[in-house]
């Protein structure tokens, strides 16, 4: 099969992990016989630098045209300490997902057991972690009126939620919650806010038409605890743009790394994939990021494509390097080899095109022993 794939690399680390996606795409285009066709643009930081745009014309024109996106991170300090600025490079992918209606971002949050004493956690609370997050991603508060006073002393941001914007992202919460373990939580703040009752309400309702999944709330305040208490108890949870920032954020230190953490967003015609990391500027061009989620988006990317074979594969290569200890620093074990970036992406595409090989072979071909013929 043939696919075209947006590539925005982005900021700061983005093109260096996304290099190493584009190594897994290409070994899963060698073994099972696909053609990735890469159409490479400009967003962020980067952009504004180039063009004077964090989303140009072209760049959406790419994505609109692809069969799904590949995306890296945006961001860059000159613009995180300036907050006069009028440009930024956040409102690049604010405005990519409100044109492609890319309204539900699905962040998979598991604790690896390789990486459990990683997490400042313990271990009995965290092990066996497996939560999906579906936080809407085109309303609420970062989409609703803005205003400031003319003496610069008041400042005012509205949120508002349609019942259709509502129900659009839980039917895709419900349907998940029946392929996993049939347990929906939203998480609102219906006790305070109006759009918050609308949202339980909203949900309530459409639960009659799924009966084989259990539906229950938590305010936002208990379910950032309860993450912490015990994510076990978690299937998927659903929420509205602003709590779903804060709480996937708060769940990536479950699993020990952020580093680990991919994401997808998605709408009617479009899709996104890109790791929930930033751009991390100090590690820029030091060849130490940490690309597993970047690599793990890929897969989503395939999942999305329907390529469920293929995925599979990119997930067994993330934990065959994980059970080596072939990982990058932020994440190195006792018995880790503490790998550069480019590395462990060396690793997963070899591990894609020669599964069958033993794990002492691999061991030996990262330390550059012995090569796979």
């Amino acid at each position: 099969m043939k696919y075209t794939i947006a590539v925005i690399p982005g900021d700061g680390i983005g093109p260096e992990v996304i290099a190493q996606a584009k190594k897994a795409l290409n070994a899963i285009a060698d073994v099972y016989n696909h053609t990735f066709i890469y159409k490479e643009a400009l967003m962020g930081a980067c952009s504004i630098d180039k063009t004077g745009n964090p989303l140009p014309n072209e760049t959406l024109s790419i994505c609109k045209k692809s069969d799904a996106i590949l995306f890296g991170a945006i961001g860059h300090p000159k613009y995180d300490n300036d907050p006069t600025a009028k440009v930024r490079p956040e409102q690049g992918l604010l405005k990519l997902r409100k044109e492609l209606g890319l309204f539900c971002n699905v962040r998979p949050v598991k604790a690896y057991d390789q990486l459990i004493a990683n997490s400042p956690l313990k271990k009995e609370i965290i092990k066996g972690t497996d939560i999906s997050i579906f936080r809407e991603l085109t309303g609420g508060i970062y989409f609703g009126i803005k205003e400031l006073s003319d003496d610069g002393q008041v400042a005012f941001d509205g949120c508002s939620y349609s019942v259709e914007e509502i129900e659009r992202i839980a039917h895709l919460a419900f349907k998940e919650a029946q392929t996993r373990r049939k347990k929906l939580t939203l998480v609102d703040k219906a006790n305070v806010l109006e759009t918050s009752r609308l949202w339980r309400k909203t949900v309530t309702e459409l639960a009659i038409q799924y009966p084989d999944v259990t539906l229950d709330f938590l305010f936002v305040d208990n379910a950032a605890m309860q993450l912490i208490l015990n994510p076990k108890q978690f299937d998927v949870i659903l929420t509205e743009n602003l709590f779903g920032d804060i709480i996937s954020d708060e769940a990536s230190v479950i699993g020990g790394s952020i580093g680990l953490l991919a994401s997808s967003s998605v709408g009617k015609g479009n899709a996104l994939f890109e790791p929930i990391h930033g751009s991390f500027p100090q590690a820029t061009g030091k060849d130490i990021a940490n690309p597993l989620a970047s690599i793990l988006s890929a897969a989503l990317l395939l999942k999305h494509l329907g390529l469920f074979i293929e995925a599979n594969a990119i997930e067994r290569a993330v934990e065959k390097s994980l059970v080596l200890g072939i990982t990058t620093e932020d994440i190195k074990g006792k018995n880790s080899f503490s790998a550069s970036t480019s590395k462990v992406g060396d690793f997963i595409a070899d591990y894609i095109e020669n599964q069958d090989e033993s794990n002492l072979n691999f061991q030996n071909i990262y330390m550059g022993q012995s090569t796979i013929i």
